[in-house]
């Protein structure tokens, strides 16, 4: 470790720490250091919070890990291997000793007050999970990449406001799951629903962990005045590729069998089926359809496996008013997917 801590303690005298900053990293020296520079200057603002960084090394090969031994301010955990977004994400998660965790990206830059914005949005309703930032596109940040996370009946997840002017995400707002690149959640919350599953490796582990918060009757909220620039897949390439293609059409169906009863399986099954089919047409056109059949038969597979049952949400009658609050979602979502809303 480049520092150590104790609980709650910081280095900064008696301040109590409010917030760990878990920063994931694999191969992100190009990135790095601007993200750490801008938590850095956070740091130095009086109304802020007070907050701890951890950065979680997964292994990588370039620079990174000198980088972090040159920053000793920074708490550093290094992997001797690649172990996936989740695992690195629980480590940094079982190591805080903060009532709240934010989640960020290596290849973000925080804007002034993100800190501040997010603890004060999240403190505001105690059944809050999770709070989403404002996730701008690095070279166009008049531009939304993320503004929370929606989910559909078609067994679609998608980034409220993706390509869309940022004026029109300017005001809070619920969504089905805060985006896990630039998000902070209720620590205490974690010891209730578990972590993220890191069978997921990578792609919708932030999905899952906020639908199973939702199960168990917590919310889930968007703050757009926390602002993050986006550089966006920067450790896998582009937007569409042969392992995210992969992973994320797996884990959309592992979403689906961990999380669903059967009774709402059955009722989304027609929806799902378009769905499925509709996405197994894009990707063939790209040139990758049979890439993305495969990470479904991988899906199912997991979902139906001794493993997979063994991690799916055990159904509970207290929780069916929060399944049909997520069904009545699953169709608000669809509209607003197909309008743009």
């Amino acid at each position: 470790m480049a520092a150590s801590f104790a609980e709650g303690q910081t280095d900064r005298g008696d301040i109590m720490d409010l917030i760990t900053v878990v920063i994931p990293n694999y191969n992100g020296e190009r990135y790095l250091a601007d993200c750490l520079d801008s938590l850095a200057r956070e740091q130095g603002r009086e109304d802020t919070p007070a907050f701890r960084v951890l950065v979680v090394d997964n292994g990588s090969i370039d620079g990174s890990p000198k980088l972090l031994r040159g920053r000793p301010e920074v708490d550093t955990v290094l992997l001797p291997e690649n172990t996936g977004f989740c695992h690195a994400v629980n480590v940094g998660i079982l190591r805080s000793q903060t009532p709240y965790v934010i989640l960020l990206n290596n290849d973000t830059k925080v804007k002034s007050g993100f800190m501040k914005s997010l603890y004060d949005a999240i403190e505001r309703d105690p059944r809050l999970f999770s709070v989403s930032a404002r996730m701008l596109m690095w070279d166009r940040p008049e531009l939304v990449d993320g503004a929370g996370d929606l989910y559909c009946v078609l067994g679609w997840a998608f980034a409220r406001g993706k390509g869309r002017p940022a004026r029109f995400y300017d005001r809070p707002a619920r969504v089905f799951s805060a985006c896990g690149g630039a998000a902070i959640y209720r620590r205490r919350v974690f010891d209730e629903i578990g972590l993220f599953d890191e069978r997921h490796f990578a792609y919708l582990e932030d999905l899952d962990i906020g639908y199973r918060a939702r199960i168990y009757g917590y919310r889930n909220a968007y703050e757009p005045a926390a602002e993050v620039l986006h550089f966006g897949s920067a450790s896998t390439g582009s937007q569409y590729n042969e392992l995210k293609t992969t992973l994320a059409s797996a884990n959309n169906v592992y979403v689906i069998g961990k999380n669903m009863p059967l009774f709402q399986l059955i009722v989304n099954l027609p929806f799902l089926f378009v769905g499925f089919a509709v996405k197994a047409l894009f990707f063939w056109h790209k040139g990758m359809g049979l890439l993305y059949l495969r990470g479904l038969k991988k899906g199912l597979r997991l979902a139906l496996s001794e493993e997979g049952r063994r991690h799916k949400v055990p159904f509970s009658m207290r929780h069916f008013k929060n399944y049909l609050a997520i069904q009545w979602a699953l169709y608000v979502n669809t509209i607003k997917f197909l309008t743009r809303g």
